[in-house]
Protein backbone atom coordinates (compact mmCIF):
# COMPACT_ATOMS: atom_id res chain seq x y z
CA UNK A 1 0.00 0.00 0.00
CA UNK A 2 0.89 3.36 -0.71
CA UNK A 3 1.11 6.22 1.34
CA UNK A 4 -1.70 8.14 -0.43
CA UNK A 5 -3.76 5.17 0.46
CA UNK A 6 -3.12 5.48 4.52
CA UNK A 7 -4.97 6.62 7.05
CA UNK A 8 -1.96 9.61 8.57
CA UNK A 9 -2.53 10.83 11.93
CA UNK A 10 -0.74 12.69 14.07
CA UNK A 11 1.23 11.83 17.10
CA UNK A 12 2.88 13.82 20.14
CA UNK A 13 4.52 12.38 22.52
CA UNK A 14 8.52 13.34 23.69
CA UNK A 15 10.90 10.60 24.13
CA UNK A 16 13.41 13.05 25.49
CA UNK A 17 13.52 15.43 28.31
CA UNK A 18 12.02 15.18 31.67
CA UNK A 19 8.62 13.86 31.06
CA UNK A 20 9.78 11.03 28.44
CA UNK A 21 9.94 8.19 30.64
CA UNK A 22 5.67 8.21 30.84
CA UNK A 23 5.72 10.07 27.43
CA UNK A 24 8.16 7.13 25.63
CA UNK A 25 5.59 4.39 26.98
CA UNK A 26 2.17 6.02 25.75
CA UNK A 27 4.35 6.15 22.42
CA UNK A 28 5.17 2.42 22.33
CA UNK A 29 1.26 1.65 23.72
CA UNK A 30 -0.01 3.85 20.32
CA UNK A 31 2.73 2.03 18.10
CA UNK A 32 1.61 -1.16 19.17
CA UNK A 33 -2.11 -0.55 18.88
CA UNK A 34 -1.30 0.35 15.06
CA UNK A 35 0.85 -2.68 14.42
CA UNK A 36 -2.10 -4.76 15.39
CA UNK A 37 -4.64 -2.81 13.43
CA UNK A 38 -2.51 -2.60 10.44
CA UNK A 39 -1.54 -6.41 11.21
CA UNK A 40 -5.41 -7.15 10.62
CA UNK A 41 -5.65 -5.65 7.70
CA UNK A 42 -5.48 -1.65 8.37
CA UNK A 43 -9.00 -0.16 8.57
CA UNK A 44 -11.38 -0.57 5.36
CA UNK A 45 -7.96 -2.25 4.09
CA UNK A 46 -5.86 1.19 4.38
CA UNK A 47 -2.96 1.03 6.79
CA UNK A 48 -3.03 4.35 9.95
CA UNK A 49 0.28 5.82 9.82
CA UNK A 50 1.47 7.78 12.75
CA UNK A 51 3.24 11.14 11.84
CA UNK A 52 5.46 11.53 15.25
CA UNK A 53 7.48 14.14 16.37
CA UNK A 54 9.43 14.70 19.47
CA UNK A 55 7.75 17.88 21.64
CA UNK A 56 11.24 16.98 24.28
CA UNK A 57 9.12 17.79 27.19
CA UNK A 58 9.29 21.36 26.29
CA UNK A 59 5.40 22.75 26.96
CA UNK A 60 5.35 25.26 23.87
CA UNK A 61 6.29 22.91 21.00
CA UNK A 62 3.52 20.58 22.09
CA UNK A 63 1.16 23.59 20.52
CA UNK A 64 3.63 24.25 17.43
CA UNK A 65 4.15 20.64 16.63
CA UNK A 66 0.51 20.67 16.74
CA UNK A 67 0.12 23.42 14.39
CA UNK A 68 2.57 22.18 12.23
CA UNK A 69 0.82 18.55 11.95
CA UNK A 70 -2.37 20.20 11.44
CA UNK A 71 -1.17 22.84 8.40
CA UNK A 72 0.99 21.60 7.11
CA UNK A 73 1.12 17.56 7.27
CA UNK A 74 -2.49 17.78 7.11
CA UNK A 75 -3.75 15.79 9.96
CA UNK A 76 -7.18 15.72 11.26
CA UNK A 77 -6.71 13.48 14.42
CA UNK A 78 -3.93 13.87 17.48
CA UNK A 79 -2.85 11.36 19.97
CA UNK A 80 -0.49 12.89 22.59
CA UNK A 81 0.48 14.64 25.58
CA UNK A 82 1.12 13.79 29.17
CA UNK A 83 1.08 16.58 31.38
CA UNK A 84 -1.50 18.92 31.46
CA UNK A 85 0.20 22.16 30.50
CA UNK A 86 1.41 20.47 27.11
CA UNK A 87 -2.50 19.83 26.75
CA UNK A 88 -3.78 23.25 27.47
CA UNK A 89 -1.13 24.36 24.50
CA UNK A 90 -2.80 22.07 22.19
CA UNK A 91 -6.50 22.30 23.04
CA UNK A 92 -6.87 25.93 21.28
CA UNK A 93 -4.87 24.73 18.06
CA UNK A 94 -7.10 21.43 17.65
CA UNK A 95 -10.36 23.62 18.83
CA UNK A 96 -9.46 26.10 16.44
CA UNK A 97 -8.84 23.86 13.52
CA UNK A 98 -11.99 21.40 14.23
CA UNK A 99 -9.50 18.51 14.97
CA UNK A 100 -9.95 15.44 17.24
CA UNK A 101 -7.41 15.36 20.00
CA UNK A 102 -6.98 11.80 22.18
CA UNK A 103 -5.28 12.43 25.52
CA UNK A 104 -4.12 9.21 27.04
CA UNK A 105 -3.34 10.81 30.32
CA UNK A 106 -5.22 11.28 33.54
CA UNK A 107 -5.34 15.13 34.92
CA UNK A 108 -7.03 17.12 37.52
CA UNK A 109 -10.62 17.64 35.55
CA UNK A 110 -12.67 20.72 35.53
CA UNK A 111 -12.10 20.76 31.29
CA UNK A 112 -14.54 19.83 28.22
CA UNK A 113 -13.74 20.17 24.69
CA UNK A 114 -15.47 18.82 22.05
CA UNK A 115 -12.45 18.17 20.09
CA UNK A 116 -11.38 16.02 22.89
CA UNK A 117 -11.24 12.43 23.70
CA UNK A 118 -10.30 12.08 27.58
CA UNK A 119 -9.03 8.49 28.01
CA UNK A 120 -7.15 8.99 31.32
CA UNK A 121 -8.30 9.17 35.06
CA UNK A 122 -10.64 11.92 36.49
CA UNK A 123 -9.98 12.92 40.11
CA UNK A 124 -13.60 10.67 40.66
CA UNK A 125 -11.84 7.70 39.50
CA UNK A 126 -8.40 8.19 41.21
CA UNK A 127 -8.31 10.67 43.80
CA UNK A 128 -11.31 10.01 45.54
CA UNK A 129 -10.26 6.13 45.85
CA UNK A 130 -7.24 7.00 47.42
CA UNK A 131 -8.02 9.31 50.16
CA UNK A 132 -10.59 7.29 51.16
CA UNK A 133 -8.26 4.14 50.93
CA UNK A 134 -5.42 5.99 52.72
CA UNK A 135 -7.61 7.36 55.44
CA UNK A 136 -8.85 4.31 56.70
CA UNK A 137 -5.50 2.54 56.20
CA UNK A 138 -3.20 4.57 57.67
CA UNK A 139 -4.82 7.86 59.03
CA UNK A 140 -5.80 11.42 58.02
CA UNK A 141 -2.47 13.16 58.46
CA UNK A 142 -1.63 13.78 54.96
CA UNK A 143 1.50 15.67 53.48
CA UNK A 144 1.60 17.08 50.14
CA UNK A 145 4.55 17.28 47.74
CA UNK A 146 4.49 17.99 43.85
CA UNK A 147 5.89 19.41 40.92
CA UNK A 148 5.08 23.01 40.18
CA UNK A 149 2.80 23.29 37.44
CA UNK A 150 -1.17 23.12 36.74
CA UNK A 151 -2.36 19.23 37.20
CA UNK A 152 -0.16 18.96 40.73
CA UNK A 153 -1.73 22.36 41.98
CA UNK A 154 -5.50 21.56 40.99
CA UNK A 155 -4.87 17.76 41.94
CA UNK A 156 -3.96 18.89 45.49
CA UNK A 157 -6.96 21.27 45.52
CA UNK A 158 -9.14 18.43 44.22
CA UNK A 159 -7.47 16.26 47.17
CA UNK A 160 -7.76 18.40 49.82
CA UNK A 161 -11.45 18.93 49.71
CA UNK A 162 -11.99 14.95 49.32
CA UNK A 163 -9.42 14.61 52.47
CA UNK A 164 -11.33 17.44 54.50
CA UNK A 165 -14.90 15.59 53.90
CA UNK A 166 -13.70 12.60 55.09
CA UNK A 167 -11.98 14.45 58.42
CA UNK A 168 -8.77 13.89 57.25
CA UNK A 169 -6.02 17.34 57.40
CA UNK A 170 -3.49 18.39 55.00
CA UNK A 171 -0.09 19.16 57.32
CA UNK A 172 2.08 20.73 54.89
CA UNK A 173 2.58 21.27 51.36
CA UNK A 174 5.54 21.47 48.85
CA UNK A 175 6.06 22.52 44.87
CA UNK A 176 9.17 22.24 42.93
CA UNK A 177 10.37 22.65 39.93
CA UNK A 178 11.36 20.72 37.08
CA UNK A 179 14.92 20.62 37.34
CA UNK A 180 14.93 19.97 41.27
CA UNK A 181 17.38 16.67 41.99
CA UNK A 182 17.56 14.35 44.71
CA UNK A 183 19.40 16.76 46.74
CA UNK A 184 16.86 19.33 45.86
CA UNK A 185 14.21 16.90 48.03
CA UNK A 186 16.71 16.28 51.04
CA UNK A 187 15.20 19.03 52.78
CA UNK A 188 11.33 17.96 52.67
CA UNK A 189 12.90 14.39 53.44
CA UNK A 190 14.24 15.10 56.80
CA UNK A 191 11.35 17.46 57.46
CA UNK A 192 8.49 14.37 56.40
CA UNK A 193 10.46 12.31 58.26
CA UNK A 194 10.30 14.53 61.59
CA UNK A 195 6.77 15.55 60.97
CA UNK A 196 5.63 11.59 60.79
CA UNK A 197 2.40 12.02 58.85
CA UNK A 198 0.36 9.38 57.93
CA UNK A 199 0.90 9.50 54.52
CA UNK A 200 2.51 11.49 51.96
CA UNK A 201 0.15 12.64 48.34
CA UNK A 202 2.66 12.98 46.09
CA UNK A 203 2.02 14.80 42.36
CA UNK A 204 5.53 14.92 41.57
CA UNK A 205 6.78 13.26 38.06
CA UNK A 206 9.04 12.24 35.44
CA UNK A 207 12.47 12.07 36.96
CA UNK A 208 11.62 14.02 39.45
CA UNK A 209 9.65 11.42 41.10
CA UNK A 210 12.25 9.13 40.95
CA UNK A 211 14.41 11.73 42.65
CA UNK A 212 11.81 12.33 45.54
CA UNK A 213 11.15 9.06 46.05
CA UNK A 214 15.02 8.17 47.12
CA UNK A 215 15.41 10.89 48.50
CA UNK A 216 12.74 10.26 51.31
CA UNK A 217 14.50 6.80 51.47
CA UNK A 218 18.20 7.96 52.23
CA UNK A 219 16.38 10.65 54.97
CA UNK A 220 15.08 7.21 57.37
CA UNK A 221 11.67 7.13 55.08
CA UNK A 222 9.89 3.84 54.80
CA UNK A 223 6.61 2.94 52.50
CA UNK A 224 6.03 0.31 54.80
CA UNK A 225 5.00 3.19 57.64
CA UNK A 226 4.73 6.08 56.08
CA UNK A 227 4.03 5.65 52.25
CA UNK A 228 4.01 7.92 49.47
CA UNK A 229 0.55 7.78 47.63
CA UNK A 230 0.33 8.87 43.83
CA UNK A 231 -1.76 9.06 41.28
CA UNK A 232 1.28 9.13 39.17
CA UNK A 233 4.27 7.14 39.61
CA UNK A 234 3.54 3.62 37.53
CA UNK A 235 6.20 0.66 36.67
CA UNK A 236 8.59 2.56 34.81
CA UNK A 237 9.30 5.03 37.79
CA UNK A 238 9.35 2.27 40.05
CA UNK A 239 11.71 -0.04 37.97
CA UNK A 240 14.05 3.47 38.12
CA UNK A 241 13.53 4.44 41.71
CA UNK A 242 14.88 0.32 43.09
CA UNK A 243 12.92 -2.11 44.98
CA UNK A 244 14.78 -0.83 48.31
CA UNK A 245 13.64 2.76 47.94
CA UNK A 246 9.83 1.93 46.39
CA UNK A 247 9.06 -0.95 48.94
CA UNK A 248 5.48 -0.38 50.74
CA UNK A 249 4.60 2.32 48.78
CA UNK A 250 1.12 3.26 46.62
CA UNK A 251 -0.32 3.94 43.28
CA UNK A 252 -3.80 4.67 42.23
CA UNK A 253 -4.53 4.00 38.81
CA UNK A 254 -7.09 2.12 36.68
CA UNK A 255 -4.50 -0.42 34.77
CA UNK A 256 -1.44 -2.36 36.26
CA UNK A 257 0.72 -4.39 34.52
CA UNK A 258 -0.01 -7.05 37.52
CA UNK A 259 -3.65 -7.47 36.13
CA UNK A 260 -4.29 -11.47 35.71
CA UNK A 261 -7.19 -11.80 32.77
CA UNK A 262 -6.18 -12.74 29.49
CA UNK A 263 -6.84 -8.92 27.91
CA UNK A 264 -3.87 -8.27 29.82
CA UNK A 265 -1.68 -10.83 29.04
CA UNK A 266 -2.37 -10.81 25.34
CA UNK A 267 -1.51 -7.00 25.78
CA UNK A 268 1.54 -7.69 27.21
CA UNK A 269 3.10 -10.22 25.54
CA UNK A 270 2.64 -8.54 22.38
CA UNK A 271 4.37 -4.80 24.13
CA UNK A 272 7.46 -7.42 25.06
CA UNK A 273 7.52 -9.51 21.62
CA UNK A 274 7.72 -5.66 20.08
CA UNK A 275 9.56 -3.74 22.91
CA UNK A 276 11.67 -6.43 23.88
CA UNK A 277 10.53 -6.29 27.73
CA UNK A 278 7.39 -5.30 29.74
CA UNK A 279 9.18 -3.07 32.26
CA UNK A 280 7.90 0.32 31.19
CA UNK A 281 4.08 -0.44 30.86
CA UNK A 282 2.76 2.39 32.30
CA UNK A 283 -1.40 2.89 32.88
CA UNK A 284 -0.67 5.90 29.98
CA UNK A 285 0.47 3.37 27.97
CA UNK A 286 -2.56 1.55 28.57
CA UNK A 287 -4.53 4.27 28.16
CA UNK A 288 -3.06 5.10 24.68
CA UNK A 289 -3.05 1.57 23.39
CA UNK A 290 -7.18 1.74 23.87
CA UNK A 291 -7.44 4.94 22.65
CA UNK A 292 -5.71 4.45 19.24
CA UNK A 293 -8.07 0.98 19.09
CA UNK A 294 -11.25 3.35 19.54
CA UNK A 295 -10.18 5.32 17.02
CA UNK A 296 -9.13 2.74 14.09
CA UNK A 297 -12.84 0.72 15.49
CA UNK A 298 -14.75 4.81 14.63
CA UNK A 299 -12.73 5.06 11.60
CA UNK A 300 -13.77 1.89 10.49
CA UNK A 301 -17.36 2.24 10.92
CA UNK A 302 -17.44 6.07 9.41
CA UNK A 303 -15.07 5.62 7.09
CA UNK A 304 -13.60 8.71 6.73
CA UNK A 305 -11.29 11.09 8.71
CA UNK A 306 -14.28 13.68 9.60
CA UNK A 307 -14.14 14.89 12.54
CA UNK A 308 -18.12 15.58 13.36
CA UNK A 309 -18.93 12.08 11.85
CA UNK A 310 -16.15 10.34 14.19
CA UNK A 311 -17.04 12.33 17.39
CA UNK A 312 -20.18 11.07 16.61
CA UNK A 313 -19.21 7.14 16.30
CA UNK A 314 -16.90 7.71 19.65
CA UNK A 315 -19.11 8.72 22.13
CA UNK A 316 -20.51 5.70 23.35
CA UNK A 317 -17.81 3.67 21.87
CA UNK A 318 -16.91 0.61 24.18
CA UNK A 319 -13.55 -1.57 24.45
CA UNK A 320 -11.93 -5.08 25.67
CA UNK A 321 -9.24 -2.84 27.55
CA UNK A 322 -6.29 -4.93 29.36
CA UNK A 323 -7.29 -3.39 31.96
CA UNK A 324 -11.28 -4.45 31.49
CA UNK A 325 -14.46 -3.15 30.02
CA UNK A 326 -14.22 0.82 29.12
CA UNK A 327 -16.77 3.04 27.40
CA UNK A 328 -16.61 6.44 26.26
CA UNK A 329 -18.94 8.77 27.93
CA UNK A 330 -21.32 10.24 25.77
CA UNK A 331 -22.05 13.17 28.11
CA UNK A 332 -18.46 14.69 28.45
CA UNK A 333 -16.42 12.80 26.38
CA UNK A 334 -14.04 10.90 29.11
CA UNK A 335 -13.83 7.38 29.92
CA UNK A 336 -15.51 4.98 31.55
CA UNK A 337 -12.55 3.43 33.63
CA UNK A 338 -11.56 0.81 36.35
CA UNK A 339 -9.97 1.89 39.57
CA UNK A 340 -7.38 0.22 41.30
CA UNK A 341 -5.04 0.80 44.11
CA UNK A 342 -1.65 -1.42 44.06
CA UNK A 343 1.69 -1.25 46.52
CA UNK A 344 4.76 -2.10 45.89
CA UNK A 345 6.49 -5.34 47.21
CA UNK A 346 9.81 -6.26 47.99
CA UNK A 347 10.74 -6.93 44.87
CA UNK A 348 9.35 -3.53 43.02
CA UNK A 349 6.42 -5.19 41.66
CA UNK A 350 2.68 -3.72 42.18
CA UNK A 351 0.39 -6.00 44.22
CA UNK A 352 -3.02 -4.92 43.89
CA UNK A 353 -5.14 -4.54 47.26
CA UNK A 354 -8.28 -2.68 45.77
CA UNK A 355 -10.46 -2.49 43.06
CA UNK A 356 -14.07 -1.32 42.22
CA UNK A 357 -16.58 -3.75 41.29
CA UNK A 358 -17.51 -2.18 37.82
CA UNK A 359 -15.60 0.73 35.69
CA UNK A 360 -16.87 3.86 36.89
CA UNK A 361 -18.85 6.88 35.18
CA UNK A 362 -16.21 9.84 34.82
CA UNK A 363 -17.18 12.74 36.43
CA UNK A 364 -14.80 15.63 35.94
CA UNK A 365 -16.40 18.30 37.66
CA UNK A 366 -16.48 15.82 40.43
CA UNK A 367 -19.81 16.91 40.97
CA UNK A 368 -20.51 13.98 43.59
CA UNK A 369 -17.82 13.44 45.07
CA UNK A 370 -19.12 10.29 47.52
CA UNK A 371 -16.38 9.25 49.31
CA UNK A 372 -18.52 7.56 51.98
CA UNK A 373 -19.59 5.28 49.17
CA UNK A 374 -16.47 4.04 48.23
CA UNK A 375 -16.08 1.40 51.45
CA UNK A 376 -19.07 -0.45 49.41
CA UNK A 377 -18.17 0.06 46.12
CA UNK A 378 -14.78 -1.35 46.64
CA UNK A 379 -13.60 -4.88 47.18
CA UNK A 380 -9.85 -5.96 48.38
CA UNK A 381 -7.74 -8.09 46.14
CA UNK A 382 -5.70 -11.37 46.78
CA UNK A 383 -2.57 -11.20 46.12
CA UNK A 384 -1.76 -11.78 42.90
CA UNK A 385 0.45 -10.94 39.82
CA UNK A 386 0.55 -12.47 36.15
Amino acid sequence: MSNQESWRVGVLFSTSGVTSIIEQSQLNGTLLAIDEINAAGGVRGRPIEPICYNPDSVVARYGELAEKLIVEDRITALFGCYMSSSRKEVLPVVERRNVLFFYPTLYEGFEYSPNMIYGGATPNQNSVPLANYLMNTFGKRIFFVGSDYIYPRESNRVMRNVLRQGGGEVVGERFYPFDTDMAGFADVAREIVELQPDAIFSTVVGQMCIDFYRAYHAAGGDGRTCPIASLTTNEAEIAAIGPEAAVGHITAAPYFRAINSPANRKFLKAYGQKFGSVRDVTSCGEAAYCQMHMFATALEEVGEMDTERLREALLGATFDAPQGHIKIDPDNNHTYLQSRIARVNEQGEFIIENKVRRAIKPDPYLVYPGIHDWSLRTQKVAQQTV
